[in-house]
């Protein structure tokens, strides 16, 4: 027999199993309410319009539509995500280019790649979303955390610690993060943290990765944000966004909008690893993003999963233990919980899955493995009825568990 796995490169031996996919594997076609995947909800999903474009897509632009397509993306859809976003109150300057990724999952890749080299120092919050976390590390960076409350990433302590790095001898290269409904927590950074934070990356010659997937999933109409992409001055600021969570996941489709400098090297990096991202995809979005079907997807969105959201809370008030603590999410699909005591999430898992539930355990969400009281909670995608007793199956689980203890 071939040992194969002495043939496995070094690089790839080191790769770690997403503990979200993990769990959806385990949980699939099973009787289990999963609170795990940042799934959007089904019924959100404006499927007879995306068969009608599909079809017209295809019967319109013919061959164009099926062929190979460049790298960076169809120009005409390119220039329809410029519009959206500059329509949202991001700022696309003129030396800024659309890339068209595979999924912003994609553009995470595509940027370690092009920008991290074994040892550079990366500033994320603590929490952080963890795929982001595990691709970092892929191509060796050292990781500065910067917790998190209410008002966000606490950037008044970043220059402190960039001090720190520095005589520690270490490369200080980029500023993560997700400002807008955080991803694990469900936050929003304050203007005068995101101002600050675009004042130290000037200072210190720093890059700054927005990842804002969830701004559209703003619940609470007193809550305003500039993006950190329009706060900009100094063209520091690379733009991810996606349409999974706007449109449909299946499609595959996400975008960063960057210096061109930048983006050159992004686009040789794709060049290798896919060549370039579905056409057919993009010419359905831009038919979608034309048509206004993308903006009808997400008011459509935003009031079930508000909704969601106050059912998510009435449930957590309802039955967690005293001693927990979270923060109620002003948007995006998550709400994430501390427990109280020294419960282990991680290990407490497969008892929360032999009850028909599951979620992501909270250590996966930061650099150091803390977090090994906390879990995260998804609340789009479960029908009302199953997230409430999804919950309460959790709850009742986290009580035996400090009974145990």
């Amino acid at each position: 027999m071939v040992d194969y796995y002495s043939r496995i490169s070094s690089r790839a031996r080191s790769l770690k199993p997403s503990e979200i996919r993990e769990i959806l594997s385990l949980t699939e076609g099973k009787d289990i309410i999963s609170l795990a995947g940042g799934l959007p909800g089904p019924e959100v999903f404006p499927k007879e319009k995306l068969a009608s474009i599909s079809k017209r897509v295809i019967e319109e632009f013919g061959d164009k539509s099926l062929q190979y397509s460049p790298t960076l993306g169809v120009s005409h859809f390119r220039e329809e995500v410029s519009k959206f976003v500059t329509s949202k109150g991001v700022k696309v300057n003129e030396d800024d280019v659309v890339t068209i990724t595979t999924g912003s999952q994609e553009a995470l890749f595509l940027l370690g790649l092009s920008l991290i080299d074994p040892g550079d120092s990366i500033i994320i919050e603590a929490p952080t979303y963890l795929a982001a976390l595990n691709t970092f590390k892929f191509f060796g960076a050292d990781f500065i955390s910067i917790p998190i409350d209410e008002g966000g990433m606490k950037v008044e302590t970043i220059e402190d610690e960039i001090k720190k790095a520095i005589d520690a001898g270490k490369k200080v290269k980029l500023i993560y993060t997700v400002p807008t409904a955080h991803n694990p927590t469900g936050v929003i950074m304050n203007d005068e943290r995101r101002r600050q934070l675009i004042d130290v990356a000037n200072k210190y010659d720093l890059l700054v990765v927005e990842d804002d997937p969830y701004s559209y999933f703003v619940f609470d109409t007193e809550e305003r944000f500039v993006s950190l992409k329009t706060l900009d001055t100094e063209d520091r600021v690379m733009y991810l966004g996606t349409f999974s969570k706007i449109l449909s996941p299946g499609l595959r489709l996400g975008y960063l909008i960057a210096p061109s400098k930048v983006v050159r090297s992004v686009e040789l990096a794709k060049q290798i690893v896919d060549l370039h991202t579905s056409t057919l995809a993009q010419y359905i979005a831009m038919y979608a993003l034309k048509e206004g079907v993308v903006g009808e997807t997400i008011e459509n969105a935003r009031k079930v999963y508000r909704t969601k959201r106050d059912v998510l809370v009435d449930a957590l008030e309802s039955y967690l233990p005293e001693g927990s603590e979270y923060y109620k999410p002003k948007g995006g699909l998550f709400a994430f919980i501390y427990l109280p005591g020294s419960i282990d999430t991680t290990s407490m898992l497969m008892k929360a899955i032999e009850r028909g539930v599951a979620y992501v355990p909270g250590r996966n969400f930061f650099a150091d493995g803390s977090g090994s009281n906390a879990l995260r909670i998804n609340f789009s995608y479960p029908s009302i009825e199953k997230l409430r007793e999804g919950v309460r199956r959790i709850c009742e689980l986290v009580k035996e568990e400090i009974n145990v203890a």
